[in-house]
């Protein structure tokens, strides 16, 4: 008789289990997501990936963990929702820097603005004379990608005195580089800078200053990397774990790459080569490749981001007075375009493009290229209408 009521509650639990199960939302299709492992991780980097998985998306830092006291973000994952773009409530401000001799306004607070303080203090104000710029996050889906171009790639690319003549030029970000930063295999150095890519101004070296910078200047935490306090300006004990960060920037690193959708259909296809013919891809480099690392899933893979990591003039109609390394005010970091297409569903399901979100519409963001995109811009507006929207169609697929 046990045995009997035993086997029931058995049978009734599986089918409460089972009639659940219709009711839980089924998972999106991969290529409608950013977040996610590479595959091919082995069963310890799918661990370790998990690890900085949690502590990017879920951990919020609070008085009593190290927040601020004055800060930008509680968390990572506020300002990289799904690990896409950012909305322009999450927008960072950077001040103090005009030129390539540096920021003159480190003492008051520069590079970055922290304008929410925790009760009791006063949070920053843009100094008096300084410039600033206004700054979106970026998706971070396949970031471990572009860490692996090779220098020699990227200055393959770049075309300082416009050889071939199409009008853009496109040169690297020299910077000088923390001395914590492992320093690529085979890298280039200029006077002792090194070139960067992350970064709307491609300043950053590479993903452990980019995820120690945004600890210390976003959410006021500080780590052995970068012990100074954003507040007192002195250092301090660490408030995150060496092996914190370093799970967080192997999460970074082992992000997917966002994947091509309706990638056959006849449109998509035809915009591509609209794409091509505009000479979009001048500066939106279609495929690039990986070199050699230690995590075999990143080793010597062709992939396809749409940039060449180079710093390109975009016009006085973006010039905004701030830089960062060697970039003039009016260059940027040509932006990776996969992804692009899903960029809607963390910005609240409409567009905001341009490195301060700006632009509400691709083809807005298209009419704000100046300077060096000024043809490829020209070239777009003489499509017929029914040949842009190919053209925007095929963005939208990315």
């Amino acid at each position: 008789m046990k045995k009997i009521l035993v086997l029931g509650v058995l049978l009734a639990a599986i089918g409460f289990a089972v009639s659940c199960s219709k009711f839980q939302p089924a998972l999106p299709p991969d290529d409608e997501t950013l977040d996610g492992p590479v595959e091919g991780l082995t069963h310890a980097e799918n661990a370790q990936h998990l690890r900085g998985d949690v502590a990017f998306t879920d951990e919020v830092f609070t008085r009593t963990t190290g927040l601020g006291p004055i800060f930008v973000a509680t968390s990572c994952g506020s300002c990289h929702a799904g690990e896409g773009k950012g909305h322009p409530f999450t927008t960072l401000t950077r001040f103090g820097q005009t030129d390539s001799t540096g920021n003159k306004f480190m003492h008051l607070g520069g590079p970055q603005l922290q304008d929410r303080a925790l009760p009791g203090f006063t949070p920053e104000q843009i100094p008096a004379g300084a410039t600033s710029s206004r700054f979106l996050p970026p998706a971070n889906s396949g970031l471990g990608f572009i860490e692996l171009v090779s220098d020699a790639d990227i200055i393959a690319l770049s075309d300082p005195n416009d050889a071939n003549g199409d009008g853009i030029k496109g040169v690297p970000n020299w910077n000088h580089v923390p001395a914590y930063v492992n320093i690529r295999p085979n890298a280039i150095t200029r006077n002792g800078k090194y070139i960067c890519r992350f970064g709307k101004k491609g300043s950053v070296y590479d993903l452990l200053q980019q995820t120690v910078n945004a600890y210390n200047q976003d959410m006021g935490i500080t780590s052995s990397f970068e012990p100074r306090d954003v507040y007192s300006g002195v250092d301090i004990e660490p408030e995150i774990s060496l092996n914190k960060v370093q799970d967080v920037v192997f999460y970074l690193r082992t992000l997917k790459v966002p994947i091509q959708r309706n990638a056959n259909d006849a449109d998509v296809i035809a915009g591509k080569q609209l794409f091509i013919s505009a000479n979009c891809s001048g500066c939106h480099t279609p495929e690039l490749k990986t070199g050699t690392s230690p995590i075999a899933a990143l080793s010597n893979k062709i992939f396809s981001p749409y940039t060449d990591l180079l710093l390109h003039d975009m016009g006085p109609g973006l010039d905004d007075g701030y830089t960062e390394g060697t970039a003039k005010t009016s260059e940027w970091r040509t932006p990776a375009l996969w992804g692009l297409g899903l960029s809607p569903n963390s910005q609240g399901g409409q567009y905001f493009l341009m490195h301060d979100g700006r632009a509400r519409s691709i083809e807005e963001a298209i009419q704000l290229h100046g300077g060096e995109a000024t043809r490829s811009r020209n070239n777009f507006n003489a499509l017929s209408d029914a040949d842009k929207q190919k053209l925007i169609r095929f963005l939208k697929s990315l």
